[in-house]
């Protein structure tokens, strides 16, 4: 089987640890040159090193909106082209309607709100200044749908993310720029550890405990995830776009 990206250019925006990082890899294995970003710069580089020639790691932070348009253009510059972008990074910061200051409320949007934007806005320009098709996935989440109370700005952040993605789908079809999202549920990640440990005193059994209470026995997988992204940014995703997918194991909407 041919490999779904040969020869593409991917950015990973947050692809230095976690998902981000899963979906860099699965990336590579499926032919593509890879440029993750994000903040920690010893693992991206450390990430970089580990996956090869065909990995680069650029630093940046998608909270600052220069930051997100430069990312892209950094790997214009080294690759001449992006041809599909991935949106990961993501804050979880816990926070509920009552408790929520202006400043945490900013820091969501600034990170999974107006970051997306603006990566979008710089990959889907050079798309359209080179006259080619391309692909974004945004990573977004089923708490989207309306969540938890202590994910408030959480929520809104995201949700405002599925309107951007099916915004910009639309406005880009004729350019053959396809945008589709991935609303995910509960994975396993080093993040959702730290996040479990941090505010809600999990301990070392968390994992275990809350897989047995799960449907299919388990966490989301970074790798099944990674390789869901992968199908969406190839061509074997056909004319998909404007798409935001639920990838979970609840069903939204339905009731016992």
């Amino acid at each position: 089987m041919d490999q779904l990206l040969r020869d593409k250019v991917v950015l990973v925006v947050g692809g230095t640890t976690g998902l981000g990082a899963g979906i860099a890899r699965a990336a590579t294995r499926e032919g593509a040159s890879v440029v993750v970003t994000g903040r920690r710069r010893e693992r991206g580089e450390a990430l970089a090193a580990e996956l090869g020639e065909g990995v680069s790691f650029v630093a940046g932070d998608q909270s600052d909106p220069a930051d997100a348009r430069r990312v892209v253009e950094e790997t214009v510059a080294r690759h001449g082209r992006v041809d599909c972008l991935v949106n990961a990074a993501g804050l979880t910061t816990r926070g509920t309607l009552l408790d929520t200051t202006p400043e945490l409320f900013d820091e969501h949007v600034a990170v999974n709100l107006r970051g997306p934007f603006f990566t979008m806005q710089a990959a889907v320009a050079d798309m359209t200044r080179r006259g080619a098709a391309g692909t974004i996935v945004n990573v977004i989440t089923m708490s989207a749908h309306g969540g938890q109370p202590y994910l408030a700005p959480y929520v809104a952040s995201k949700a405002g993310l599925i309107g951007l993605t099916k915004n910009a789908a639309h406005a880009h079809r004729f350019d053959r720029v396809r945008i589709n999202g991935l609303n995910i549920g509960w994975t396993q990640t080093e993040g959702e550890d730290e996040t479990q440990r941090r505010f809600h005193d999990a301990d070392d059994g968390w994992v275990e405990r809350a897989a047995a209470g799960l449907p299919m026995g388990k966490l989301g997988q970074v790798d099944e995830i990674a390789d869901a992204v992968v199908f969406l940014l190839s061509e074997r995703s056909g004319v998909v776009t404007g798409s935001v997918i639920d990838w979970d194991q609840s069903v939204v909407g339905a009731h016992d």
